[in-house]
Parts: C-alpha cells; sequence; structure tokens
C-alpha cells in the first residue's frame, strides 16, 4: 500500500524531464530504526536529505515518511539523475556521515528497485 501511494505522490506532482534523464535510478528504502534513538536518527536523516538535494545536481528527490502507527518505520523514495549520479552520491561526506552515523540504529534495511510507470516524470 504505501509503495502504491508513493507512485501516486511521484505521478500527482509530476512535470516533464528532458529526454536526456531517462536513465534514472528511481527505489524505495524502507528502514525500521531503534525506536529508542528515533530523534537522533530524525535529525541525521534530515541533514542528509536537504545537503544532498541541495548540493547534488543528480540528486533529483528523497522524500522520508514516517508511518503514523509505527513512527520508527520509515519510506524514502530516491530518485537518481542516473546510476552515475547514484554511485556518487553514495561517495559523499554527507552520505558517508548519514550512514556511518545511522548504522546502529537501523534494525532492518530493504532496498526496492523499481520501474517507474511514468519514467520521464519527477516530482516539482
Amino acid at each position: 500500500m504505501k509503495i502504491i501511494v508513493l507512485m501516486g505522490l511521484l505521478m500527482a506532482c509530476a512535470v516533464h524531464l528532458p529526454a536526456q534523464d531517462q536513465g534514472q535510478k528511481v527505489r524505495l528504502a524502507r528502514l525500521v530504526i531503534d525506536s529508542t534513538q528515533l530523534d537522533e536518527y530524525k535529525a541525521l536523516l534530515k541533514e542528509g536529505i536537504e545537503a544532498s538535494v541541495r548540493l547534488e545536481p543528480g540528486v533529483l528527490t528523497l522524500y522520508a515518511v514516517s508511518e503514523k502507527e509505527k513512527p520508527n518505520h520509515f519510506t524514502i523514495l530516491e530518485i537518481y539523475a542516473s546510476q552515475s549520479a547514484y554511485q556518487a552520491h553514495i561517495q559523499t561526506e554527507h552520505f558517508l556521515k548519514y550512514k556511518n552515523g545511522t548504522l546502529s540504529m537501523v534494525q532492518s534495511l530493504e532496498l526496492i528497485e523499481t520501474d517507474p510507470l511514468v519514467p520521464q516524470m519527477k516530482i516539482k
């Protein structure tokens, strides 16, 4: 259900991308976080997302949500301009700070590779 809602959000907030951007990497990251470290996790996630979107032109979207009934369950919609943009992203200082800073907080991580229904679209 969450995947359908996030993909619906992707389509509802869409604008056209140039043709050269159709090689995007789009995926969902589903995480369960230790509830005793939730505030610290949220702060590191927010800092990492804001830096990624601000500093990396290849990061098109990082949109994180937590579940109302299970606030330690997160889903992050990730859209990168290309596979190479993703590879560059995971080598940045701000991503490594997030990744290394949250290692002890993450109880579960599932990365779901997707095929976008409308690949020429992105969130505004």
